[in-house]
């Protein structure tokens, strides 16, 4: 039964996106998966202050919160902030780099590729990546509900413009020792609702991403709990629990916020999501050889 659900996610396997607002990590930014245009120029309507107090949540007729935009509606999810620090949108809560509890190995390894910087960041050839660094796109990403399906798929707009199944139909969580796991970019991801929060276990990922864009380590036994929440109209609260023993020597949490956005990377009004690959924009890669 795994073998048949591993073969069919591996085909839609990836992750997209590029942080832009988590610089102090890292000495210089990507520039890999920028898409033209001013799109780092707020728009109309794009923060809070310019478009007034946020709307209340809006909800499902059964009552349930709606990720997305509402029936007839449109916009989409900006990127957040960093699951570590506290600037930004980042949560207050969040810890300091030198606060994580590394195991030696991947502390020696953080801050082999802090040093690095963008040159060893798989991203920056347009791989993709998972776990947090998902949502850190400046591209955006939405939420397709389907209760048909007992499923929730997200879309990414940027780096690989790829797509991740969150699956609520109760289903366990693959074991790291089956035969027939497959590991991928966004690991295998069920999920129920807890009140008004989306809670997504996740486990089964590769090693070949970045899950933070400043290079926190990660191994095959990393296990992520998200937990999404919407408390108002115009805002997404993400937090995760990073558990990865083989990493660090216990598990943490982290998170930020993110926007709904009604304006187009450019500013104009729309508030849908514009084609975008990076494999098509992939100016970065000769300063990285």
């Amino acid at each position: 039964m795994i073998g048949t659900h591993v073969n069919r996610l591996m085909l839609f396997a990836g992750a997209a996106v590029l942080s832009s607002l988590s610089w102090a990590l890292l000495p210089t930014p990507t520039v890999a998966q920028q898409p033209p245009g001013p799109r780092e120029t707020p728009g109309p309507g794009r923060g809070r202050g310019e478009r007034g107090p946020s709307k209340p949540t809006p909800r499902h007729a059964s009552g349930r919160v709606n990720l997305g935009a509402p029936p007839g509606g449109s916009g989409f999810w900006g990127g957040g902030g960093s699951i570590v620090g506290r600037r930004g949108s980042s949560l207050p809560t969040n810890h300091d780099v030198s606060e994580l509890p590394f195991q030696p190995w991947s502390k020696a390894l953080y801050d082999a590729r802090l040093k690095q910087g963008e040159k060893d960041d798989p991203h920056a050839r347009c791989l993709p990546p998972g776990g947090p660094r998902q949502f850190q796109t400046p591209n955006g990403f939405e939420f397709i509900e389907q209760p048909d399906r007992k499923r929730i798929t997200i879309i990414f707009g940027g780096g690989p413009r790829s797509w991740r199944f969150i699956y609520l139909d109760g289903r366990p969580l693959p074991k790291l020792d089956d035969a027939d796991l497959i590991p991928t970019y966004f690991g295998y991801s069920m999920g129920h609702w807890e009140g008004d929060t989306l809670i997504v276990e996740s486990t089964g990922y590769n090693e070949k991403f970045w899950f933070h864009r400043g290079g926190l380590p990660h191994t095959d036994a990393l296990h992520l709990t998200e937990r999404f929440s919407r408390p108002d109209f115009d805002t997404l609260k993400y937090e995760v629990t990073v558990d990865d023993p083989k990493a660090y020597t216990r598990s943490w949490r982290g998170g930020f916020t993110m926007p709904w956005t009604y304006t187009n990377w450019d500013g104009s009004p729309g508030g849908e999501m514009q084609e975008y690959f990076c494999q098509d924009n992939e100016r970065d890669y000769s300063r990285l050889r």
